[in-house]
């Protein structure tokens, strides 16, 4: 294994190779819903599939996973399309593996997404039967025919309505990890409280995706975990349970809706009959309890534990990091989640990534290879030329420009100085993360890499630099749906979860790039970035 584990089609068919320790972890992402399958002995994957929502299941007119066009920011989904696309994967899984070799079960959903059930719902789940689908069974449960998700706008009265409750976005940010976001579950629940208060009185229960999914294959009300539940404005990362000023903040009578919060290692219960009989699973499988995609995605990532840090280079850049300790962002830009392997985790995007990479390089018209070649010709810190590479409203730092600012000599500053200008846009980027995550108090060891923009080089040493700290290139594919069967393994089999993680999260060979700039290369680099912040 170089990179990655192997690819089913380069695996023993796991009919014939029959192993005892299979782990399945499950993802119900924005398109799709996925699956693998690990084997622990061998430390292969087995199988792996996975369901797109707007080509399996055309009929619910959701191209990209969600209804467009949606009215004043509302972007929702429809909880039936995941029911049946984790039926046709099962069908699919059932092809490439042996269900009932399957010892462990658990999974993630796509953080923020909201489910309005009714008082049918427990029975419902108690008593499904083989011989109907899962959508047609669960819709009679349903007080609300959509579910807002993560991409939903449209609650910024609601937001700004809790954090008047509470005393503002600092109180908000202390007690729940972040400040009032549109797209949380608490405002969406508010929203939906307002809006339709009939349909709220007739919600008996509130789950999340993952949630959701957990208790439908329970046959029972799971409950939400620390590390989707922190991602509602909801929970209390001091106490890791429903804050009650919160909750009254957000509608009412809404603690008796909710399930209870439970760390990531808890046992939700044993698989229902209805998969057992349709689909082979064994009966008495255990299923760990459900988490978001971005906590399954740090042990997936194998970064669970304090000092590895990941770094998704993307459209937008992500920064994500098991903490050491549990600590809101006093600036209110970063989030604090449930770490599902213990502890918290923190989570802070960037608006401005590889849009705003790009975007020097085509005001330069240049090409990839000469954006990269730009490094060699500038030194590192750029002779302290500092720009702030925003070229959209940016949410790390709250700032509103609409094109970056730059400060140095005449020529950089009027954009006459390519190679320093894309030097300054890839440094201000990284210092500004390094700034942005200082609050999370972390002493990176390692940077796992990741997205499109991680195959550079010159920008990875960049951020080596910066950080002062080695980084890596991870080519863990799935991480989402590996965190999950890794999670799993380790709750239910007994093993060891790092161990888990270094067996199955393997980086490539040859990819660590260790610091070359001394310590303080960038000192005054980034005092000359924040005083042009300030002033900005």
């Amino acid at each position: 294994m170089t990179s990655r584990a192997p690819t089913p089609s380069q695996l023993p068919h796991c009919r014939e190779a029959a192993p005892a320790m299979l782990s399945l972890g499950l993802d119900s992402s924005t398109q799709s819903c996925s699956a693998i399958v690990i084997d622990t002995e061998t430390q292969t994957i087995v199988a792996e599939t996975s369901v797109n929502f707007g080509q399996r299941l055309p009929h619910y007119n959701a191209p990209s996973g969600f209804i467009p066009d949606g009215a004043a920011g509302e972007v929702h989904a429809d909880p039936r399309m995941w029911l049946d696309a984790l039926e046709l994967l099962f069908e699919e899984l059932k092809d490439q593996c042996e269900l009932a070799k399957i010892a462990a079960i658990s999974g993630a959903g796509q953080q923020h997404g909201s489910v309005y059930l009714n008082d049918q719902w427990l029975n419902a789940i108690d008593t499904l039967d083989a011989s109907e689908s899962l959508s047609a069974q669960i819709q009679p449960c349903l007080a609300r025919r959509t579910a807002p998700i993560w991409m939903d706008t449209s609650t910024g009265a609601e937001c700004r309505e809790i954090a008047a409750a509470l005393g503002g976005d600092e109180v908000v940010c202390a007690k729940s990890g972040s400040i009032p976001i549109e797209r949380f579950t608490g405002p969406q629940i508010r929203r939906f409280y307002k809006n339709d208060p009939a349909g709220y009185a007739q919600t008996a229960h509130i789950h999340l995706v993952s949630s959701f999914l957990c208790s439908v294959l329970c046959g029972a009300d799971a409950p939400i975990d620390t590390g989707d539940g922190a991602g509602m404005n909801l929970l209390n990362i001091h106490t890791w349970d429903w804050d009650p000023e919160l909750l009254a903040a957000t509608a009412p009578e809404l603690g008796k809706r909710l399930p209870d919060a439970a760390p990531g290692n808890t046992t939700a219960g044993q698989i229902s009959e209805y998969f057992v009989e349709k689909y082979g699973f064994a009966q008495g499988t255990p299923i760990t309890l459900f988490t978001g995609d971005n906590p399954s995605s740090l042990v997936g990532m194998g970064a669970s534990r304090p000092g590895k840090v990941v770094l998704s280079l993307g459209t937008s850049d992500t920064f994500f990091a098991a903490m050491p300790g549990v600590v809101a962002d006093p600036q209110g830009c970063g989030h604090v989640f449930g770490n599902p392997a213990g502890g918290s985790m923190s989570l802070q995007c960037f608006v401005n990534g590889s849009l705003a990479r790009e975007a020097v390089k085509d005001k330069f018209n240049y090409d990839w290879d000469q954006f990269t070649a730009a490094f060699n010709k500038t030194p590192v810190a750029n002779d302290d030329q500092v720009m702030l590479p925003f070229f959209r409203p940016e949410i790390s730092p709250r700032i509103d420009l609409a094109a970056p600012i730059l400060k140095g000599s005449e020529a950089f500053e009027n954009w006459q100085d390519a190679d320093a200008a894309i030097r300054a846009c890839v440094e201000g980027q990284f210092i500004n993360m390094k700034l942005r995550s200082d609050w999370m108090q972390l002493q990176p060891e390692v940077i796992y890499l990741t997205g499109g923009a991680s195959q550079n080089d010159a920008i990875a040493q960049v951020v080596a630099d910066i950080f002062q700290a080695k980084v890596q290139r991870l080519a863990v594919s799935s991480s989402v749906a590996l965190g999950a069967a890794l999670r799993a393994a380790s709750h239910t089999l007994g093993l060891n979860l790092h161990q888990l993680e270094s067996q199955f999260c393997q980086p490539e060979a040859g990819s660590t790039i260790e610091p070359q700039a001394a310590i303080d290369s960038y000192q005054t680099a980034t005092a000359n970035f924040s005083a042009l912040l300030a002033k900005s």
